[in-house]
């Protein structure tokens, strides 16, 4: 019974991904009708836009530009997006460039050069289309000067690493660029902006989704210092920036843009896809395969060991008391939760997820769990996470590996790989944070 769930549990995953696949949703915004381009609620006649000019970021932009060239061909001028290595499509008009993710690197710097040189020289009548996914934040890289690609590495891995959720990163990494934080759109202004977005932050925040390039920011420098305090960072970060971060806090005109800004009466911001249409994919698919399904939530955040815990007992529930969701029962749930790093191994939160609730559940017949990133990458590895068993924890003693040394090392991906756990999807080209799947037979 273990195997059959385990296969489909991967099955479920796989049908998750549909529902967030960059070109249809792209498609589902964005068209060209009676010599009109819609896109939302935006109508505009073709033959009175001087260019068409394509920019984006994220790991999936390679395919939301692929879909953007397939809607509007040749009436696109030129354009540049940037993508993470590997995620990559076919482009024709569009300038696909590959920059480094979690951490960003010179290509990206390039990539994100020619994106503000392309909006920057954008005149009234032009309309650009910007395609932003989850990774633009560490693909778009255009720190303040003074501020060093190294000293935002530096600063990206102590954010990482401390514990700290997205929008606390993204609250940084908005107010130490010269693109994020609504900024782009100052760039472009007075041309007309529609942002086409593939939402992997909790709540679809506009200001969050990479780092808002083309959105107003609520935040301020002082929520950066405050940032800083909580996790008691201030001391290690480079001296440029916390140096930046205290000189401009009290300076209205050096801050993100604010909703008020007349910018934004050129922006359109459209939520194209998210979490929930995946989760809603998985659950039509684990219906076909006539599990009794609970969507859970979209919105699982915090702590990755507390939301595994209370996974693991919900399906403890399930098996036992046969409540919440009759068995044969297919759970689903998806959002972005966060480790505190204070070992020296290997993983990422996903497969922490796993590693928690199989000692969670050790023992229990016939309850699988699984959990996994729609990007396809987990961590700072190449699984996108792993699936665990009620025999999990039993098998790992006979090979003399203690899974709780594993946990307290967070060293998860080195412990499911010598299981034979991990699951690797490779690319996958579309990002909307984890989906983690509980099925009971």
């Amino acid at each position: 019974m273990e195997s059959y769930l385990r296969e489909k549990a991967k099955s479920i995953f796989f049908a998750s991904l549909k529902g967030a696949d960059p070109k249809l949703c792209v498609k589902r915004f964005l068209m060209v009708e009676n010599g009109y381009i819609l896109a939302g609620d935006l109508r505009k006649k073709l033959n009175g836009i001087n260019k068409i000019l394509v920019v984006g970021a994220g790991k999936a932009s390679a395919l939301m530009a692929q879909a953007t060239e397939e809607v509007l061909g040749d009436e696109i001028d030129s354009g540049a997006v940037v993508s993470k290595t590997g995620y990559q499509a076919p482009l024709k008009k569009i300038k696909l460039y590959f920059g480094g993710h979690p951490y960003p690197d010179e290509n990206g710097v390039k990539g994100t050069q020619t994106i503000i040189q392309t909006v920057s020289e954008a005149g009234e009548n032009d309309l650009i289309i910007s395609l932003f996914s989850g990774g633009g934040s560490s693909l778009l890289v255009s720190p303040f000067d003074g501020i060093s690609l190294e000293d935002k590495k530096r600063i990206t891995r102590l954010l990482l690493e401390c514990g700290a959720n997205i929008d606390e990163i993204n609250t940084i990494r908005k107010h130490i660029s010269k693109v994020k934080g609504g900024r782009l759109a100052k760039l472009a202004y007075p041309a007309q902006i529609v942002s086409l977005i593939l939402s992997d932050v909790i709540g679809d925040r506009l200001d969050s989704i990479a780092s808002g390039p083309t959105a107003p920011d609520p935040t301020t420098f002082k929520d950066c210092l405050e940032v800083l305090f909580k996790y008691k960072l201030m001391d290690k970060i480079p001296k440029s920036i916390k140096v930046f971060l205290e000189n401009n806090q009290n300076k209205k005109d050096c801050e993100t843009l604010k909703p008020e800004d007349l910018v934004f009466e050129k922006v359109k911001n459209i939520i194209v896809g998210s979490n929930l249409s995946a989760l809603k994919e998985a659950q039509r698919k684990a219906k076909e395969l006539d599990f009794n399904t609970l969507m859970l939530s979209s919105t699982i955040s915090g702590d990755t060991r507390k939301a595994a815990l209370e996974h693991a007992e919900l399906a403890r529930r399930i098996k036992v008391e046969k409540k919440i969701v009759p068995p044969p029962a297919c759970v689903i749930s998806g959002g972005e939760t966060t480790v505190e790093v204070k070992g020296k191994g290997l993983g990422g939160r996903n497969q922490e997820f796993v590693l928690v609730s199989a000692i969670e559940i050790d023992g229990l017949k016939n309850v699988v769990i699984a959990s996994l990133n729609t990007d396809g990458t987990d961590g700072p590895t190449d699984a996108a996470g792993a699936i665990c068993d009620g025999f999990t924890v039993s098998r790992a003693k006979k090979k003399n590996l203690d899974p709780r040394e594993y946990l307290d090392q967070n060293d998860s991906y080195h412990f499911f790989q010598q299981l034979g756990d991990l699951i690797k999807t490779g690319p996958t080209n579309t990002n909307v944070m984890d989906i983690h799947i509980i099925l009971v037979g």
